[in-house]
């Protein structure tokens, strides 16, 4: 049997929803596709994409949360290839305080979310 499969989302629990939203759409342009709320009110998933594929990035808040995630070692990341020019998204990202890596003979850098989530950014292909 040859599966046939295609991506539909990336999750990662976030502790502060709103401050995890704000960030997304600044520095990405990540735009709310859906939410999900149960009536008791103890999570909410909220789906973020951009204008041009399916795939998005889900956002788990848990309201009984207390403290920041500890993410070890955090050797995971999420890749996002920019379209507009990549010297002037990476200016951008250095005014935001968010760069945390930069490999200039590569032609990457990384940022990192408010959770300490990385992010690489790549040229557009």
């Amino acid at each position: 049997m040859q599966i046939k499969s295609k991506f539909d989302h990336f999750n990662i629990n976030v502790f502060d929803l709103e401050k995890s939203l704000e960030f997304y759409k600044k520095a990405l342009n990540l735009k709310e596709k859906k939410r999900r709320e149960p009536e008791d009110g103890s999570f909410k998933l909220v789906y973020l994409g951009d204008d041009y594929i399916d795939f998005t990035l889900e956002l788990t808040w848990l309201r009984d949360r207390k403290e920041p995630y500890n993410l070890g070692d955090n050797e995971i990341h999420l890749c996002i290839r920019v379209d507009n020019d990549y010297d002037e998204t990476r200016a951008f990202h250095r005014e935001m305080g968010c760069i945390c890596y930069e490999n200039q003979d590569m032609g990457l850098y990384f940022i990192e979310d408010p959770d300490g989530y990385w992010i690489e950014i790549l040229k557009k292909s």
